[in-house]
């Protein structure tokens, strides 16, 4: 794309996990970035020094005005909200506030701003429990959990509200997103997150005594959950094709997988791990976690054919690596702080 045609991107939760690797996906490819985020869960230290760092919320209508008119913001990617399912069972309210109705507020500023192009972090859990598997976009979304729910919901909203006031959007359905950035620039930096790959990266790195395995009794070749591990960096790229399609064609929205569309269980990762850093992970075998589906894979065809995207970092044992050196950074950047 030429540089005339890449506008102004604020990227809501830039300062976090996902976030910030499309942060330096944009800018690494050239584009006008700029940043919110409450850092509640995100870190300033994410965000390159050349990237302006708006610390504030997206409910905040006024911020949002003074941001669109200094940075000639025309596209949003919208990662803030929270993302654990255990804690959305335990507290929904927070979850439809965070996820759906601050999405609400922000898109409300959107329009009013005359913002053109949306891109909106969604998410596999959309689908609950599938059927069949891998899960194609029109399969039936039916969550199991408030975290799924809240990100319908926003979907839902985006579609309505594009309709009506005549912006386009690309709701993107993450599968499990793992590892980090190649450079160690930034990586899943939050204090006590769920995700196995970080978890058991802690782990290989001392970090954890131990892993626990929630579930062994899914109906899956070792009892075990299988989930779709995506690199994040493949993720970000992901963005940036979508925020082209959007440009490239205006009067088109888009709701696309994202996913490599094969599955690995608890267990293959806790043994990649294990190989990956040539040690033993201590593992605890507990109950199932309440929401969690037994298997999740996409069937990515649809973003294959829409994005000229090609995955350069779908090999587990290097999503791996890449969150392994991620933690070892970490634990530098935590001693040297």
């Amino acid at each position: 794309m030429t540089i005339e045609n890449k506008v102004p991107v604020l990227v809501t939760g830039g300062a976090g996990y996902i976030g910030s690797h499309a942060v330096l996906a944009l800018r690494d490819a050239g584009w006008p970035v700029a940043v919110i985020d409450n850092l509640s869960t995100g870190f300033a230290f994410a965000v390159p020094d050349d990237v302006p760092l708006y610390e504030g919320d997206i409910v905040d209508a006024v911020l949002l005005e003074q941001i669109f008119l200094e940075q000639g913001t025309k596209a949003i990617m919208h990662f803030a909200g929270s993302v654990v399912v255990p804690e959305s069972v335990e507290d929904p309210l927070k979850y439809y506030d965070n996820n759906t109705v601050k999405s609400r507020a922000l898109m409300e500023a959107a329009v009013r701003g005359g913002i053109e192009h949306f891109i909106f972090s969604s998410t596999a859990a959309t689908y609950g429990t599938p059927e069949v598997s891998p899960v194609t976009e029109d399969s039936p979304k039916q969550p199991i959990n408030p975290y799924g729910w809240s990100k319908l919901m926003t979907e839902q909203m985006l579609a309505d509200a594009s309709v009506a006031h005549g912006f386009n959007y690309c709701a993107l359905r993450y599968f499990n997103v793992a590892g980090a950035d190649p450079q160690a620039r930034t990586g899943q930096s939050t204090a006590g997150a769920t995700h196995l790959i970080k978890v058991a990266c802690e782990a290989a790195t001392g970090k954890r005594d131990s892993v626990a395995v929630f579930g062994t009794d899914f109906d899956t070749q070792d009892g075990t959950g299988v989930r779709d591990y995506i690199h994040v960096s493949d993720l970000a790229a992901a963005h940036v094709l979508a925020l082209e399609a959007l440009i490239a064609r205006p009067d088109q929205s888009m709701t696309m997988n994202c996913g490599y569309g094969r599955g690995f269980s608890v267990l293959e990762v806790l043994d990649a791990v294990d190989r990956v850093t040539n040690a033993k992970i201590v593992r605890h075998m507990e109950p199932r976690r309440a929401g969690d589906p037994g298997e999740l894979v996409s069937d990515p065809s649809r973003i294959r054919a829409t994005l000229p995207w090609e995955p350069k970092h779908a090999d587990l044992d290097e999503i791996i690596g890449h969150a392994v050196q991620w933690e070892r950074k970490l634990a530098e950047m935590r001693t040297d702080g």
